[in-house]
């Protein structure tokens, strides 16, 4: 309190001035007419852009719900596409299906299921995702998964009740099924454990037509993926000596150092196809 009253003994005669001016301009801004509208014109633009400026900082302030409604709302629109549907096959059998898409007996085959990324790792040899979601909200082992604009990350390898792990494509165990845009010749994506969104693309013939800049996409032959999702873009084409074989560099269509909310695909028929292959391979083996 001491201090408050020296300093202001000390600019006493500032403080009268700034206090005498302040009452001078709302005299002369008040009593005359043009004076006043200047100054209604100029405080409004001040309050405009002090307004705009709390709205931009509010804005910021709430984008991690803005995220997860938008999150949301693409999980729900995602699942109302007709290609994550198959039509049943009436001409042999009745088919009776609890989810139908539509009075034309489409029934679901693909559904997506977002999640947040709670950890990723990009510069170890062999990489995987944290998601946090898990058994308890629908998620399973060897459930494929995709960014939010449908290239493929990886596969569900581990679930607990609330999380996932995912081995993504930058792991040198990962193998991913794909197709070359133009030819549609078939190969596997790998990742040689060197330059993050740098992956191969292996036992492609040396007849399959390929230039720099050409798609590469899931094929679609196994149960993990749907056919056509966005694996990367052909960034150099070298030819593999000791095989009959090209080697062809690709750049991932997923950035793998910006990870936020993906969608884990689930397919409601790999069950039943892999306890047909089950089948089958207990067949060969008795």
């Amino acid at each position: 309190m001491r201090n408050f009253f020296i300093f202001i003994q000390r600019y006493f005669n500032v403080i009268s001035l700034l206090l005498l001016q302040g009452f001078c301009i709302y005299l002369i801004v008040h009593y005359n007419t043009w004076h006043n509208a200047v100054a209604s014109g100029f405080m409004n633009e001040i309050t405009g852009k002090i307004n705009t400026q709390v709205n931009k900082i509010d804005k910021y302030l709430h984008l991690r719900n803005t995220n997860e409604q938008l999150s949301k709302e693409n999980q729900r629109l995602r699942n109302l596409l007709k290609e994550d549907f198959y039509p049943p096959d009436t001409a042999t059998r009745v088919v009776i299906d609890s989810i139908p898409y539509d009075t034309l007996g489409n029934h679901r085959k693909w559904l997506y299921l977002s999640s947040k990324v709670v950890s990723n790792s990009v510069s170890a040899q062999n990489n995987f995702i944290v998601l946090g979601r898990g058994s308890a909200q629908q998620l399973k082992k060897d459930d494929g998964v995709v960014d939010p604009n449908n290239g493929v990350v990886g596969i569900i390898t581990d679930v607990s009740e609330n999380f996932a792990v995912v081995m993504s494509l930058l792991h040198k165990d990962s193998k991913i099924s794909a197709k070359l845009k133009n030819g549609g010749d078939e190969g596997l994506v790998t990742w040689d454990g060197k330059e993050p969104n740098r992956l191969s693309l292996i036992d492609v013939r040396k007849s399959a037509k390929c230039a720099k800049g050409d798609t590469v996409y899931t094929s679609g032959f196994t149960s993990t993926f749907p056919y056509g999702l966005m694996i990367g873009t052909i960034d150099e084409v070298l030819s593999d000596k000791s095989t009959n074989n090209y080697v062809i560099r690709l750049k991932s269509s997923v950035n793998f150092y910006n990870l936020q909310y993906v969608y884990a695909i689930e397919n409601f028929q790999k069950d039943e196809i892999n306890r047909l292959l089950k089948n089958a391979n207990n067949k060969i083996n008795n």
